[in-house]
């Protein structure tokens, strides 16, 4: 395959939007998209290099394995146990939880999967995963397991019918895409099925450049570089991605690769030496800039400052070229590392990774760490403690219980079942708690007013919006009428980062206290102008200072939150004591 210099340039003008974006840097809002460009450039290289093994009767799938693992493998291991010691020092055992499982999910080609499931791209909490852009490397390595796979069984029906083939898939993965943008969103994002098109369409422009070669048109290449540099700058977290939008920036790398030859004006723009020079790098810098930005911000108290990012930034590029020089390319030369020393080398690496993953995994992010397991017991964080409520999850009252609570709500209302629990003795209040009902459908559903019929005191507690409270007035009204008494919990929120805590000395944790966010505040202002006072339960008023910073640890110096949203067993023991107990949900709940 010839060498074009300018595909190395489309490379940094894919990476360094990336970077970026991910920096925080505001006109860089839809960079993005950048890995939408390595997609189509993938999907042109690894096709150009099959379908030319093929017809030369030269392919080996051992062989093309090989050559992958060589290119992705060392310095992905690299940086992952790179990662380990700082997550180690830094991390609070949730978000060191989450690292390990992303360790594992990693190294099995697997990351986009376990991210889909987990979190949104976009989530606050996205900005602590050190391991959040292998994401993109999991559909990549899934791409290189199937696809040549595929090509081998397809060439059998001639070289046309392959590309058809091709097509056909590309279409039905772009509908995919198209679908899922506004229907499973995060899903769509994450997964190869809406991904699959993009690389298509590169091996589509391989197919093309084999054929009719590379042509030079200034018009279709201006018109490609466009596209991407308008993707870039005007797309942002609203919008609809991937799925029809995508094609902007896809297509305009197809064009790039099919037009801009060497006497084009973009060709000569792409081929300086610093954007080959940047697009050589590329890899590296794509593996090294989230790892820097995100143990920054798990270091940090807030969200640190645009001079600390544009250092860091130039840092990912001396990294990038290190890891370039010292481990991509004796990698990558198989007379300085044979196949021998390559397979053990990923063997020893994959197998360390997993076992200290797992190890995360299964005890709650390595507790011990950071608290004292007698005062602080894994079960008691977040999702076992959480999770644990949704054994009140029933159709109907069914007991002779003289009181009847109902509580209705997200994880955000099994929060409040905590709460409950660690405050109250309930040996005469029979609690059905659900999740899939809200104050609107408690009136509609045949269940909802079966349940709100029978119900004594019903407590709504969910992350409300400012445009959530349509039904509120009509269920304090449906409540009068029934007899029974209703309350609104407040919001809660424990700040941008936790993690900090984990490097105070545990005799200086109690009580401690993080700036609340403003949005926080919002929702909680408008949650007091469409709730009337009697029927609204502020968390933020108990746990806020008069200077809008809201209280993280306990007297003892236990997290109130693992997640900064959701309680710990310690959190609700003290909302309970300081938020439940001294409101009218006390006096109601023995009333009966």
């Amino acid at each position: 395959m010839k060498y074009r210099a300018e595909i190395d340039g489309l490379r940094a003008l894919a990476v360094v939007p990336v970077i970026l974006f991910h920096a925080g840097f505001e006109w860089f809002s839809g960079g993005f998209v950048g890995v939408d460009v390595f997609f189509v450039i993938s999907g042109y290289l690894i096709t150009t290099i099959l379908v030319d093994d093929i017809e030369k009767r030269r392919f080996s799938i051992v062989s093309f394995y090989e050559r992958r693992a060589r290119r992705i493998f060392p310095a992905l291991f690299f940086m992952m146990l790179a990662c380990i010691p700082f997550a180690w020092m830094w991390m609070l055992p949730d978000p060191m939880e989450n690292f390990g499982q992303s360790v594992v999910a990693t190294t099995l080609f697997a990351n986009n999967i376990l991210l889909m499931i987990t979190t949104g791209y976009w989530d606050l909490a996205s900005e602590f995963k050190p391991l959040l852009h292998t994401w993109s490397l999991g559909v990549e390595e899934q791409y290189y397991v199937v696809f040549p796979l595929l090509l081998l069984l397809g060439w059998r029906f001639g070289k046309k019918a392959m590309v058809g083939i091709i097509a056909a898939l590309a279409v039905v993965s772009l509908a995919v895409s198209e679908l899922g943008s506004s229907r499973f969103p995060d899903a769509n994002f994450y997964l190869i099925t809406s991904r699959a098109w993009e690389l298509f369409a590169g091996s589509m422009a391989a197919f093309v450049v084999q054929k009719y070669g590379v042509r030079n048109h200034n018009g279709w290449a201006s018109l490609g570089l466009l596209a991407i540099v308008f993707a870039i700058l005007a797309y942002d977290s609203s919008t609809p991605f991937p799925g029809l939008y995508a094609l902007v920036p896809v297509l305009g790398v197809v064009l790039l690769v099919l037009f801009a030859g060497e006497q084009t004006w973009v060709a000569r723009l792409l081929s300086l030496r610093l954007m080959v020079g940047i697009g050589l790098i590329s890899y590296s810098a794509y593996l090294w800039h989230q790892p820097l930005f995100s143990f920054a911000r798990i270091y940090m108290v807030q969200e640190p400052g645009r001079g600390l990012f544009i250092v860091l930034t130039l840092a990912t590029f001396m990294l990038a070229w290190l890891s370039w020089k010292f481990i991509e390319n004796p990698f990558r030369n198989k007379s300085r590392v044979s196949a021998r020393w390559l397979w053990g080398f990923v063997f020893i690496a994959s197998f360390g990774l997993v076992v200290f993953g797992l190890a995360a995994h299964k005890t709650h992010g390595f507790v011990s760490r950071v608290f004292d397991q007698q005062s602080v017991a894994p079960e008691d964080m977040y999702i076992a403690y959480n999770e644990r409520n949704f054994k009140f999850k029933q159709a109907a009252f069914i007991s002779a219980a003289p009181v009847k609570l109902l509580i209705i709500g997200n994880s955000f209302g099994r929060d409040i079942v905590n709460a409950v629990r660690e405050t109250y003795d309930l040996t005469a209040v029979e609690l059905v708690y659900r999740d899939d009902l809200d104050d609107c459908s408690l009136m509609r559903s045949d269940q909802g007013k079966a349940l709100f019929a029978e119900a004594d005191v019903v407590l709504f507690a969910s992350n409300y919006g400012v445009d959530d409270y349509a039904c509120t007035p009509k269920v304090i009204g449906r409540a009068a009428g029934l007899g029974s008494q209703v309350f609104f919990v407040g919001s809660k929120q424990f700040g941008h980062n936790l993690n900090w805590v984990a490097r105070t000395p545990p005799q200086e944790r109690a009580w401690l206290r993080n700036p609340i966010l403003e949005d926080v505040l919002e929702q909680e202002r408008v949650a007091r102008e469409r709730i009337p006072a009697s029927h609204y339960l502020s968390i933020i008023d108990v746990l806020m200072d008069s200077e809008h910073r809201i209280l993280i640890t306990d007297g003892q110096g236990r997290l109130m939150s693992a997640d900064r949203v959701h309680l710990t067993k310690y959190g609700a023991i003290h909302v309970g004591r300081e938020v439940l107990r001294p409101s009218a949900l006390t006096a109601a709940l023995a009333a009966q």
